[in-house]
């Protein structure tokens, strides 16, 4: 049985105590009882929630998670899970502090549990979706509200919390407003990017088990894989990733159906990705059948950028046009002009752009992969750009998080650093054995091993990637800075045998979840508990 089938046994098994069973619980004991960790409805929680300003009203609605046929243009209508029958899922939409009730309605197949965790926003603990830290899953057939406030702005989105499901069509946009909104411009776009194969080449299932066989089983003519960089080598033949839907064999004999190698990029520090994906899709259509967003010359549109892959970065840039960047991850940035920009997994970008006439190509290269998502900005006449058109502006001036700078209104006020935790990202490609500080999560104890932390505290997390391959850290319930100065984040990249440095604030209390978001890093273990102490 792979480790996918045992998660989903052990999550079923967890929603039979029912919803709201371990969410109900005051606080758990981590690192062998040594220290008790503040419980996802403790006390220390609901007076965080209190000091959140409301508006009073409520924005309701009824998620369906269920099995669906769905049509991504050019004759692609793939099988896949998805909400309400569409993907992305529609647009959730609300003002900073509406309160946001999300009934969740499981319609999956079998004894499927899931869950929806709300990417980036920093809400309560106890529903922020992740089974079995901060609740119990939820069984099909079954319901669970998500009832939380929302007090900052910016661009979101949501998905599940369980396996490697965030790699089906379970994912929508979440945008909140600001009554006190400062940027002028005249319409907005959502640019939702996603990597796709399920339904199509397999199921991200069985992607999972095929990576986790690991480089270990594979006969290399008695080289020694273990710890090898796969990126530069010349791999005598085999796949190496070019066509996204075909499968090939390694010289042992193993499966390469999904496993991509000899995926280079420069920006990534080398090994861009670990799977093979048929199609890269833009609101939910293919290259060959691109979403197409209407708009009239000169006018300044607004595009929210979010990237849902599982397991690839995007480098984004609009044809014939500059963007200037305006936040990332719902934080506002000082403005900076670019070409292109770099979005990983988990990341979100808004930009500004001052609209041409004619007919226009964004483009979300897969970074390292050879193949590209497309979407259309159509002004006036023109002819439409061919699914593989390659703008010149992708080989312009790309920026990444790491040259952006906080604005001043956000920037963390100068303190005292009170704890600095070192998180070793650990793990490679042999083994399939990602983790953080050595250790893979524990789902049957997720208050094992926690980074500790204490309200009210300034924290200092220094990543150190021991590994060959680029992570993007996602931290949950939170954002922190980058350095001195940097971009507001909750997810950044950091790049194969660097070090990165971020800094937040203990402000909101529980059990937060620290984890690389590739989706199958993060299910192979790298994933660990930031824990208030009780």
């Amino acid at each position: 049985m792979n480790s996918i089938n045992r998660r989903s046994a052990l999550i079923a098994g967890l929603g039979i105590a029912g919803a709201g069973a371990l969410a109900a619980c005051s606080g758990y004991s981590g690192s062998g009882g040594a220290d008790a960790l503040t419980g996802p409805s403790g006390s220390a929680v609901a007076a965080t929630e209190k000091k959140r300003g409301r508006t009073g009203r409520e924005r309701k609605l009824t998620l369906t998670a269920a099995p669906a046929r769905i049509d991504l243009g050019g004759g692609v209508m793939p099988r896949t899970w998805a909400f309400d029958g569409r993907v992305p899922g529609k647009e959730v939409r609300l003002s900073v502090g509406d309160t946001l009730v999300a009934e969740l309605s499981n319609q999956l197949p079998g004894r499927t549990a899931t869950s929806i965790h709300w990417h980036g926003i920093a809400l309560r603990n106890d529903m922020d979706g992740v089974p079995p830290a901060t609740q119990t899953a939820v069984r099909a057939g079954s319901t669970f509200t998500y009832r939380f406030t929302a007090d900052a702005p910016g661009t979101y989105f949501f998905h599940p919390h369980v396996g490697v499901q965030l790699d089906r069509g379970l994912y929508a946009p979440l945008i909140i407003e600001d009554p006190k909104e400062a940027l002028a411009y005249d319409d907005e776009w959502v640019v939702l990017l996603d990597d796709w194969a399920d339904g199509v080449t397999g199921t991200p299932d069985q992607v999972f088990a095929e990576l986790r066989h690991g480089m270990g089983g594979m006969d290399m003519g008695g080289m020694d894989m273990g710890g090898m960089d796969m990126g530069g080598m010349d791999m005598g033949g085999m796949d190496m990733g070019g066509d996204s839907s075909s499968a090939g064999a390694s010289p042992g004999g193993m499966s390469m159906k999904f496993m991509l190698m000899g995926a280079e990029s420069g920006l990534l520090g080398g090994d861009a990705g670990d799977v093979k994906y048929p199609h890269h899709l833009i609101n939910g259509r293919v290259a060959t059948a691109p979403d197409v967003h209407t708009g009239k010359p000169g006018k300044k549109v607004r595009l929210r950028i979010i990237n849902a892959g599982g397991d690839t970065a995007y480098r984004v840039a609009l044809g014939d046009h500059k963007l200037t960047i305006t936040h990332t991850d719902g934080f506002p940035v000082r403005h900076q002009e670019v070409d292109a920009l770099l979005v990983g997994m988990g990341e979100r970008y808004d930009v500004l752009v001052t609209l041409g006439d004619g007919v226009f190509p964004l483009v979300a290269l897969a970074e390292g992969k050879n193949a590209n998502g497309l979407a259309l900005v159509r002004t006036g006449a023109g002819s439409t750009p061919k699914p593989t058109v390659r703008p010149r502006e992708l080989d312009g001036v790309i920026m990444t998080a790491s040259q952006l700078r906080a604005a001043d209104d956000v920037r963390l006020t100068t303190a005292r650093t009170d704890i600095t935790h070192r998180i070793e990202l650990t793990g490679g490609m042999a083994e399939y054995d990602w983790a953080l500080n050595g250790t893979p999560f524990d789902m049957k104890n997720p208050q094992a091993h926690p980074i500790l932390v204490e309200e009210g505290r300034r924290v200092r997390l220094d990543f150190v990637n021991d590994t060959d391959m680029w992570h993007p850290m996602h931290l949950h319930g939170h954002t922190y800075q980058l350095g001195a100065s940097g971009p507001r984040k909750d997810t950044a990249i950091v790049l194969p045998k660097q070090k990165l440095s971020v800094f937040f604030d203990a402000d909101n209390p529980g059990q937060w979840m620290l984890h690389c978001h590739n989706a199958y890093h993060s299910e192979a273990g790298m994933m660990a508990n930031v824990g208030y102490r009780a």
